[in-house]
């Protein structure tokens, strides 16, 4: 029995693999970049913030991996394939690619203009998109690979406020179905519908302890996602045990149908 054991827990190594984070130098990209060097890959990580990146890099050190930190704004897509050269000038190689830059604030309907619109889907479909593109050559070329877009719950559900980023992060989902096909059988594509999770992203929206206790009330699981739940499950799509998983959305969201968090705008 011990011996089955060990065995399924090898299918989660991601041993002497390469993997690109974006959005890395925080929360759920941090927590994914850590969880992807405790599992023994090697990490390309990227934000805006050399400071937070040089602490996630001190991180996947400790875990006795290399990191390649390169500090870019990656809403100027011009800068993603530079990650993918760096990468495979580093590394010679990549094997993963985790597309976790995006997030869009609620807005009222009648407040967003056609400019935050597509800001929207630019900051979370384009930069996925872009990025994947620039990788996907070399992964083919090697061993193939795995792809994991960071989506969200508000892709599939509906509440007001939300008409930017619940529309750009539905096109992220559908992209990832997409894409799966187009990469396939090489290259694997899933992603994460994200519920909500205690990152600093989510402070600017729960300003006051009642609406936490709302936004916890209304979640079946009664507690708030912990980046370390959407890293467990980044690790899972990325690696052997996920082998058999293309063009899918893991819900990883509390258990929620509905959003649990009532911004109160008014009928028009």
């Amino acid at each position: 029995m011990g011996e089955i054991y060990l065995v399924i827990l090898d299918k989660f190594l991601l041993t002497d693999q390469v993997a690109i984070v974006t959005g890395a130098g925080r929360g759920i990209g941090a927590a994914i970049a850590v969880a992807y060097a405790q599992a023994g890959a090697d990490v390309v990580i990227s934000s805006r913030t050399q400071e937070q990146l040089d602490k996630v890099a001190a991180q996947i050190a400790e875990a006795g991996r290399r990191a390649l930190v390169l500090p870019a704004d990656l809403n100027d897509t011009s800068s993603l394939p530079g990650l993918v050269d760096s990468a495979m000038a580093e590394f010679g190689r990549i094997d993963i690619v985790v597309n976790n830059v995006g997030g869009t604030g609620p807005r009222p309907f009648l407040d967003t203009s056609e400019g935050y619109f597509e800001r929207a889907f630019h900051f979370n479909v384009t930069t996925a998109f872009v990025l994947s593109k620039a990788a996907a050559p070399h992964m083919l070329a090697g061993g193939g690979g795995s792809i994991v877009n960071i989506s969200s719950a508000m892709g599939r559900m509906r509440d007001r406020g939300f008409v930017a980023y619940g529309v750009a992060k539905a096109g992220l989902a559908h992209l990832t179905r997409l894409l799966s096909i187009d990469l396939a059988p090489r290259v694997r594509v899933n992603g994460i519908a994200v519920g909500s999770v205690a990152t600093s992203a989510l402070e600017t929206v729960l300003q006051t302890e009642e609406l936490l206790n709302e936004m916890v009330g209304k979640t079946p699981l009664k507690r708030l996602g912990d980046p370390d739940d959407i890293a467990a499950a980044a690790l899972y799509l990325a690696s052997p045990a996920g082998a058999f998983i293309t063009g899918k959305l893991l819900e990883v969201d509390g258990g929620l149908e509905a959003p649990n968090l009532n911004l109160n705008l008014p009928d028009l």
